[in-house]
């Protein structure tokens, strides 16, 4: 049995990695070079340098170890994977990690052939850039190797899945353009239909309770928390419920998992205040805070995180492609991930400030 690939095996490989020499990206058209910073063990995260052409290093960033773990498993599958697609827009970081990883001894590159469909016409075209997972066959460490696959070796091209839905959003506040308010909505229903997926119940903000999903009034729905007055879990926080009623999305499992705030704007600042004012207000609860946002919004969401008042809620970033691809994941395999824990759904977000 093959063994499984893991976010410590990627530390630990990463590591062994040279410090002294600068690393080059796999896409020849990315000019600059990777520096390896630390390798925070066991299971990140891993930081490094960017240098550019011109010598001049930038700030030391980082790899989350959910990035790590996101990778790992898609590597498990011991096909070729293409990064770009599995982190989606994400982590602006990808590169970095897929450079890294080819010059270790059991990542190789390849360029399997893709299967291209369009209408009734299949085309065969030549393969982009990916890598895989051998671990019964090392090459040198610090060299990329390219695993040939010969032209039987095909992938089907998937285009991105196209999420549809009967959403339509409740009358928030004057002013608020309509588009925005369906998309916020949208959103909501995907983290509401993720979390009774997971067994759990949703509680959405006061201002939402006239969402309607599928025909039906969104309160109506049994996983649907109808009063947080009446979860036991904030039974001792009387000044936290007030606060928590206009939070966009919390989750219930007999205790509080996660807060998120969905912003569609740029109000990323007034989300985290309000988990904030939520979490000082109720601080022995386990809760992890959360901010959806789209995947264009990732480096604002990062660099509102950074005052100093907020280390204490220690905010993720979940992006609205991770959100939609878990919901349409749901939708066919209809309705149920069973088994599957907090550690999951984790996966899916990124740190917004350094551990």
């Amino acid at each position: 049995m093959a063994r499984k690939f893991t976010a410590s095996d990627i530390c630990r490989a990463v590591d062994a990695l040279d410090r002294q020499r600068l690393y080059g990206y796999l896409n020849p058209s990315t000019h600059g070079e990777i520096k390896i910073v630390q390798v925070v063990m066991p299971e990140g995260p891993v930081l490094f340098q960017r240098r550019n052409v011109g010598g001049v290093f930038g700030r030391v960033e980082s790899m989350s170890p959910q990035m790590l773990w996101r990778a790992a498993n898609a590597l498990n599958t011991g096909l070729p994977i293409n990064l770009d697609r599995i982190l989606a827009g994400s982590y602006n970081t990808r590169s970095v990690l897929e450079a890294l990883l080819a010059y270790t001894p059991e990542i190789y590159t390849c360029h399997p052939g893709r299967q291209e469909s369009i209408g009734d016409c299949v085309k065969i075209k030549r393969g982009h850039k990916h890598i895989m997972f051998k671990d019964n066959l090392p090459h040198e460490i610090g060299q990329v190797v390219e695993m040939p696959l010969g032209d039987d070796f095909v992938i089907s091209e998937i285009p991105a899945i196209e999420t549809s839905y009967d959403v339509v959003p409740s009358r928030r506040q004057d002013g608020v353009d309509v588009a925005i308010a369906r998309r916020h909505s949208q959103i909501q229903v995907c983290l509401a239909e993720i979390a009774r997926a997971m067994g759990m119940r949703t509680w959405l903000a006061v201002e939402d309770h006239g969402i309607k999903y599928n025909g039906k009034v969104i309160m109506e729905y049994p996983f649907i928390v109808k009063s947080l007055g009446d979860e036991r879990t904030l039974s001792g926080f009387p000044d936290a419920i007030a606060v928590a009623n206009h939070i966009d999305c919390m989750f219930f499992n007999g205790g509080l998992p996660y807060a998120f705030e969905v912003e569609h704007t740029t109000g990323v600042t007034s989300g985290l205040n309000r988990m904030l004012s939520f979490r000082n207000r109720a601080e022995h609860l386990n809760t992890r805070y959360v901010i959806v946002a789209p995947d264009e919004d990732r480096d604002l969401v990062m660099q509102r995180s950074q005052p100093d008042q907020f280390a204490l809620i220690e905010p993720f970033f979940l992006p609205y492609s991770q959100v939609e691809d878990l919901y349409a994941f749901i939708q066919r395999h209809g309705g149920k991930l069973s088994g599957t824990n907090k550690e999951f759904l984790n996966t899916f977000m990124e740190r917004c400030r350094a551990a």
